[in-house]
């Protein structure tokens, strides 16, 4: 109650009016305060902050609006440690080598990236959200299942690839002698023409666990066109 009454007596003097008058933001709120039979100014940011809380609440795949375009492109990323005991498999094609990927899957590191390129040109939640590592029936399955569900969905929204460019970085093994069958596998699991699918593989000039062959990497940028 006190400090009502000393609001209502500075309201009320010359020099706090005259100091107010200098600070719009204060001036502005001031002006706007209550009056009879209408919201308080406390009131109106209260129910503009309940709406900006709402606004960032998490949206599920079905309530999710994806914005008819011309084209849409997407990227993907995606790395595994290399142990050994596990073998090593990129675009669905068994590599020779004394070290796999360690995952939850197969750990296909090219088709994870690709899904996940095809699930962000969509406006899609990654493959993380969409196929968990904490659900059992993904324990060791192959990632052309992944790659299955991505077509589908670029199919319902209705789009085709454009064209798709992808990077595997590895110090080891060569990927060379296999880069033709590995981008031939692709373009057959995507049911695209091998002439839109680029593939190209780096090495990591010995750097980090990627060039000390501790792990394996992959980047894709893909191009969907509206059919």
């Amino acid at each position: 109650m006190a400090m009502a009454t000393t609001c209502s007596h500075l309201s009320s003097s010359p020099f706090f009016h005259s100091q107010i008058s200098k600070t719009p933001f204060l001036h502005h709120a001031l002006s706007t305060r209550r009056q009879p039979n209408s919201p308080s100014l406390l009131r109106r940011l209260s129910i503009s902050s309940s709406s900006a809380s709402s606004a960032v609440e998490p949206v599920t795949t079905s309530q999710k609006q994806t914005k008819t375009l011309p084209f849409r492109i997407g990227h993907g990323f995606d790395l595994h440690r290399l142990e050994p005991g596990y073998p090593l498999i990129i675009g669905g094609i068994d590599i020779p080598h004394d070290r796999g990927c360690e995952a939850h899957s197969d750990g296909d590191v090219l088709l994870h990236c690709v899904v996940d390129a095809i699930l962000g040109a969509l406006g899609l939640p990654d493959i993380g959200q969409i196929f968990p590592d904490s659900d059992p029936k993904w324990k060791g399955a192959a990632s052309s299942v992944f790659i299955k569900e991505a077509v589908r969905l670029m199919d319902e929204a209705g789009y085709e690839i454009g064209n798709l460019d992808a990077t595997l970085i590895l110090q080891r093994p060569k990927i060379s002698p296999h880069k033709e069958t590995i981008r031939s596998n692709l373009s057959k699991l995507l049911g695209a023409d091998p002439s839109v699918v680029n593939l190209k593989a780096k090495t990591h000039e010995k750097v980090d666990s990627l060039g000390e062959n501790r792990s394996i990497a992959a980047h894709t940028v893909i191009l969907l066109m509206k059919k």
